[in-house]
């Protein structure tokens, strides 16, 4: 008997003009088949938002990604609203696997939950789909974040998005994990070594005011990525990404419960409360 495709949704939060979705597109197409259903708009930072004003449009058109014609989708919404237009409308059949990205820049640490690369991630394993959120470290992220520069070279990000969405789509995945997020250093091969980590509970990107005038003109807010050598906890994200320059792959969960005593605290919570009586 023929073993059965394997059904790939990918999706980004750059839009569909995006290079870094069509290489991660020609790494994934060696795996099996893949459906591109992506915003039709720049999207960065929305997290897994859901807005009511997003139109739901959905436009086909055909694109020129490597040697092949691929059809794809547009989507007039978020990179959450993405997958759930792709999975409830545009699949004809449940995707094995959601591939989000390759985000132009790094989703690191505590910053994770305003990534709409990452939200759609965390959409599609809220429907019970192993997913997989990708990007790629930039040396300026502050500046090329939002471009569909051609000038990155997202052949190494291609190559470990391959590896991961095979690892996801052949072996199950331990309890407790419904997602994982990939970061890719900016310099990166093939030969880069890859670590399994956990998620830095610290910012990696600090926000500042850029406000010029009062309060009552426009204003706007901006953020670096500098840290502190002790704000770097060893093992996790950040660290084997910028000091190690290795590739970092964070294995996550839609379970955000503290890994506390529940009865313990439950115990403490009663007895404050019965302190106030």
């Amino acid at each position: 008997m023929q073993r059965k495709r394997k059904q790939i949704l990918l999706t980004n939060d750059d839009s569909i003009k995006s290079p870094g979705l069509w290489a991660a597109a020609e790494a994934l197409s060696t795996l099996g088949f893949v459906t591109i259903v992506a915003p039709r708009e720049q999207a960065s930072g929305m997290g897994r938002s859901m807005p009511q004003t997003s139109d739901g449009k959905i436009t086909t058109t055909e694109l020129h990604i490597g040697e092949q014609v691929w059809e794809v989708y547009a989507v007039g919404g978020t990179p959450t609203q993405t997958v759930q237009h792709a999975v409830l409308e545009i699949m004809p059949i449940r995707p094995d696997l959601v591939v989000s990205g390759i985000n132009y820049g790094e989703n690191l640490a505590s910053d994770l939950t305003s990534s709409g690369t990452f939200g759609a991630a965390l959409e599609a394993a809220s429907m019970g789909i192993p997913a997989l959120a990708t990007s790629l470290q930039l040396k300026n992220v502050a500046v090329d974040y939002l471009s569909h520069s051609t000038d990155f070279d997202f052949s190494a990000a291609a190559h470990f998005t391959r590896l991961v969405a095979n690892f996801m789509l052949n072996y199950p995945l331990p309890d407790d994990v419904d997602l994982m997020n990939l970061v890719v250093p900016h310099d990166a091969t093939r030969e880069t070594p890859v670590h399994i980590t956990r998620q830095s509970k610290r910012r990696y990107f600090i926000p500042f005011s850029n406000r010029k005038g009062n309060w009552e003109e426009s204003g706007s807010l901006a953020a670096f990525t500098t840290m502190a050598d002790e704000d770097i906890e060893s093992g996790t994200d950040v660290h084997v990404v910028v000091k190690e320059k290795a590739v970092s792959v964070t294995p996550l969960s839609l379970d955000m419960t503290s890994r506390v005593s529940l009865s313990s605290l439950e115990t403490e919570f009663l007895h404050s409360a019965a302190s106030l009586d």
